[in-house]
C-alpha cells in the first residue's frame, strides 16, 4: 500500500497499526460490502463502503468487555433481584441483575457533602438543593435539584455562607496553591477568605 501522507502537514495520515488492518480485507457482517477505515471525532473506525445505504460502523480498537459480576447479599430496592457490577457505555456501575425488566441502578455514594440550598432558587422563592454530580468524563460538579427548572451549576463545592462583599447566599471552595480559599461565585465580585 503506498504510504499515505497528508501534503499540506507532511505527515502520515494514519498510525502504522492502522495501515496493518487496512491490509486485511474485512467484509460488512449486515451487507457483504468491503469494510473501509475512516477517521472521526473519536478516532480511527471501519466503516460500510456502501454507506448511505448501509449505516455498519465498527471502532478499530475493540475494548474487552467485562461480564456482569453478581454482588451476593444485594438486593434490588425495586424487584428483590440480585444487584450486580456491570459495564456500560460511561464506565462501570451496579444495577438490578434483571434489567430490562428492572431499570434500577444505585446512585453514586456522595463524599460527605451536605446539601446547600440553591441560591438561585431561594431568590424565586423556591426550594432546590445543590448536589454534587458526577459527569460523563469523571469531573465532579454541583447542580440544583430542581434541574431542568433550575440550571444553576458550580464546578467548585458550594459552602452554606453569605458573602460579606455582594450579600450572595453561598460561597464555594477551592484549592488553590496558597490553601483552601472560600471565594464568592459571582463574577462580579471579588471576595476571596483563606481558611485554616
Amino acid at each position: 500500500m503506498p504510504n499515505s501522507i497528508d501534503p499540506n502537514k507532511g505527515k502520515p495520515l494514519f498510525s502504522r497499526h492502522e495501515h496493518a488492518l487496512e491490509k486485511a480485507y474485512e467484509v460488512c457482517p449486515e451487507c457483504g460490502s468491503e469494510l473501509t477505515i475512516k477517521r472521526g471525532k473519536s478516532g480511527a473506525f471501519f466503516s460500510c463502503s456502501n454507506y448511505p445505504n448501509c449505516q455498519y460502523t465498527r471502532s478499530v480498537v475493540e475494548h474487552e468487555r467485562v461480564e456482569d459480576t453478581p454482588l451476593p447479599g444485594s438486593e434490588c430496592p425495586l424487584c428483590g433481584h440480585e444487584l450486580a457490577v456491570k459495564q456500560g457505555r460511561y464506565g462501570m456501575f451496579i444495577g438490578c441483575t434483571s434489567y430490562p425488566d428492572c431499570h434500577h441502578i444505585e446512585e453514586e455514594q456522595a463524599h460527605d457533602t451536605p446539601s446547600v440550598p440553591c441560591p438561585v432558587c431561594l431568590s424565586k422563592g423556591c426550594i432546590g438543593l445543590l448536589k454534587e454530580k458526577t459527569n460523563r468524563f469523571g469531573k465532579t460538579f454541583y447542580s440544583c435539584d430542581q434541574y431542568p427548572k433550575c440550571k444553576y451549576v458550580l464546578n467548585h463545592q458550594p459552602v452554606e455562607h453569605v458573602c460579606p462583599q455582594c450579600h450572595w447566599p453561598i460561597l464555594i471552595k477551592r484549592v488553590m496553591a496558597s490553601g483552601e480559599v472560600l471565594s464568592c461565585p459571582q463574577k462580579q465580585c471579588d471576595y476571596k477568605l483563606k481558611t485554616l
